[in-house]
């Protein structure tokens, strides 16, 4: 299966504050909200969902294509991410811009305060991903990640036109996009990724109820965090997948893109939703338990060990489908 991952190439400055964001903001004030933070530790991290996700699946060795706009400065970055297995042939490079940059507070209890700057990435909305599926070997899943709001809903409705099969990962963009666009991002989409925020926001932009998304999507993932995650289908009871636990969490940025990558990895090699979900928890897991979103490595005897180890003998399976055709 040849997956395109459409989104945010990026920059990340991932900084620690050692106290709790909740102790420091007052109720009666949130009318005149003015706050610093002194920081304990800064790493600049490469990063982006779409390049988070791409990476987590060059390490499975699946040659995802990367589809997104960045800026002169990018050509260390991308070096590595074609060092990783990342097709970076359909990345468009501004002649004008820098690379996004994000930009992440997190305190101690892994509660986060961020901001995005979007740089180059304003220019995705010109890329035309016909060009990228008629490259030789086509692209058999399109996976529509935080972009540019226009970029997005020109790839899905290209999606459409084209026949090909789609992911819906909206994400941190569902705050910027009108419910119109939200609609269309979502209906037909195979997949459909959000977070239990994003789920809830979701159904508040779209006005639609969850049944009624669920008639409209084939498979919706929502991941939970520490508690893993819930499949939920329109045919069938919800399906919660526990977590794999994490022996020392560093840093929470990219566990869901690389459960993202975990999740279509499984997909492509024709394990069912609920190994899939398993094969995604420990991805994240891996990610959590390193500081930068790609800066984690992984092994089939690492994954294997993880994955028995939470889910018994019956995930014995996954690891060899997730590595096959890995280098």
């Amino acid at each position: 299966m040849r997956i395109a991952v459409t989104g945010s190439i990026a920059t990340d400055h991932l900084m620690t504050f050692p106290g709790r964001f909740a102790e420091q903001i007052l109720p009666d004030q949130l009318a005149h909200v003015s706050l610093s933070f002194l920081v304990d530790t800064l790493d600049i991290r490469h990063g982006g969902v779409a390049a988070n996700i791409a990476y987590g699946l060059g390490l499975l060795g699946r040659r995802p294509v990367l589809v997104g706009a960045v800026g002169k400065d990018f050509d260390g970055y991308g070096q590595l991410l074609r060092a990783a297995g990342v097709d970076t042939d359909s990345v468009r490079v501004s002649d004008r811009q820098h690379t996004a940059r994000f930009m992440c507070t997190t305190d101690e209890d892994g509660n986060q305060l961020a901001s995005f700057y979007a740089g180059a990435m304003a220019e995705a909305r010109d890329i035309d991903l016909g060009e990228t599926a008629g490259r030789p070997g086509g692209l058999d899943l399109v996976l529509v990640g935080a972009d540019d709001p226009e970029a997005m809903v020109r790839h899905t409705r290209v999606c459409r036109e084209l026949g090909l099969r789609r992911a819906a990962d909206p994400s941190q963009q569902l705050a910027r996009l009108e419910g119109d666009s939200v609609r269309e991002l979502v209906d037909g989409a195979e997949l459909l990724f959000t977070n239990a925020y994003e789920r809830a926001l979701l159904l508040s932009k779209t006005g639609w109820s969850e049944q009624e998304v669920l008639a409209r999507v084939g498979t919706w993932i929502t991941t939970l965090g520490a508690k893993g995650c819930r499949i939920d289908t329109a045919d069938r009871p919800g399906i919660e997948s526990a977590a794999v636990p994490a022996t020392d969490a560093a840093d929470p940025t990219g566990g869901g893109d690389a459960f993202r990558a975990g999740f279509l990895a499984a997909l492509a090699s024709g394990l069912e939703v609920v190994d899939a979900a398993r094969a995604g928890a420990v991805m994240a897991t891996f990610a959590l338990e390193t500081v930068g979103p790609q800066s984690y490595e992984v092994t089939r005897d690492g994954v294997h060990e993880r994955l028995v180890a939470t889910y018994g003998p019956e995930a014995a399976v996954i690891a060899p489908a997730l590595f096959d055709g890995a280098p």
